[in-house]
């Protein structure tokens, strides 16, 4: 348990390559007691279809985070002057055991949420959003889903199995988890089996921004769009590093070409920062494919900026 606001330490007293392990080298702690936020790995890979590594994801973000300094200048926060945070580890998983994976994260994020504090989870393949998005709905019912991705991860199957990277929304709409007629699904590009399937998503309730749609667009304008659907409900951000172009993040499972630049996703994200969070992940960084750990690092970015966005809340007063 940790109640002090705790800094991580200056890399001109302590180098970055010492006590690593812990995301931007917090504190680690086994409770969420007293916290706002707490860091979750889940090291869950066998659930993709494609290219397996995702597990390293969690290993790999933290590895890299100890690059990143506690102030965020275009956002105007010190994090952790309005935050208390740690690194819990990460969720005992079960390789190739999805539900007890499930049911292993849904019990460590339980435990998370029951203290107030907001779970912030560093994937893994895509399939564990389901099992997050089952404690957040026992803490907060049925929330709406903010989704970057290059995939509409809308599947009914994939090799026949209902549980995949492929098919966590259509699980979460099903089991009541989510509401997608108040939820946006952002950067989706790329070839397809079936032609109609972002027509398949509007028929589901999704709204569907398509990636040649959303480089048309400036942040306000997609603040704008996710707005008028989300309005005040309350909100789950999941992000997946496919969402970036393999230019800027190429250690992914499944790459798209055709997508965003750093800054722009950097944008995108900082334009969210009135949304009412519940939690948020980052998923699909896959280290084994990545290149002088520029995917790991985007992840890491990626994570520091919704720490950002809850340290801006928190020095407004929209968040206790």
């Amino acid at each position: 348990m940790i109640n002090n606001n705790c800094q991580p330490p200056s890399a001109s007293g302590s180098p970055r390559f010492c006590n690593m392990g812990n995301f931007m080298r917090l504190p680690h702690a086994t409770s969420a007691e007293g916290l706002d936020f707490a860091i979750v790995g889940i090291p869950f890979d066998t659930a993709a279809s494609f290219r397996a590594g995702a597990r390293f994801g969690p290993n790999g973000v933290r590895n890299i985070s100890a690059m990143i300094k506690p102030n965020n200048v275009a956002m105007g926060v010190n994090i952790m002057d309005s935050l208390k945070g740690a690194d819990l580890g990460d969720v005992p998983v079960i390789p190739d055991y999805i539900h007890e994976t499930y049911s292993a994260i849904e019990q460590t994020l339980d435990g998370v949420l029951e203290c107030g504090a907001v779970p912030i989870s560093i994937g893994g393949d895509h399939a564990i959003t389901l099992g997050e998005l089952r404690a957040i709905a026992k803490k907060h019912g049925k929330v709406s889903l903010v989704h970057f991705d290059s995939h509409l991860d809308l599947c009914d199957t994939v090799f026949g199995q209902k549980y995949n990277h492929g098919t966590p929304f259509r699980r979460a709409m099903e089991e009541g988890l989510i509401d997608p007629e108040k939820s946006v699904q952002i950067g989706m590009r790329g070839s397809l089996y079936d032609p109609d399937d972002f027509k398949i998503a509007a028929d589901l309730g999704f709204t569907v921004i398509p990636g040649d749609k959303l480089h048309t667009y400036s942040p306000e304008d997609l603040l704008k769009v996710i707005k008028e659907k989300v309005g005040d409900n309350k909100v789950f951000l999941t992000f997946d590093i496919d969402f970036v172009d393999p230019a800027y993040a190429p250690g992914t499972g499944t790459p798209e070409v055709g997508g965003f630049t750093s800054f722009e996703t950097l944008q995108y994200i900082r334009a969210l920062k009135d949304l009412n969070f519940t939690g948020f992940d980052v998923v699909e960084v896959a280290p084994p494919y990545d290149h002088s750990e520029i995917t790991a690092y985007m992840g890491a970015n990626i994570i520091f900026e919704f720490m950002s966005i809850l340290a801006y809340q928190k020095k407004i007063g929209k968040r206790k």
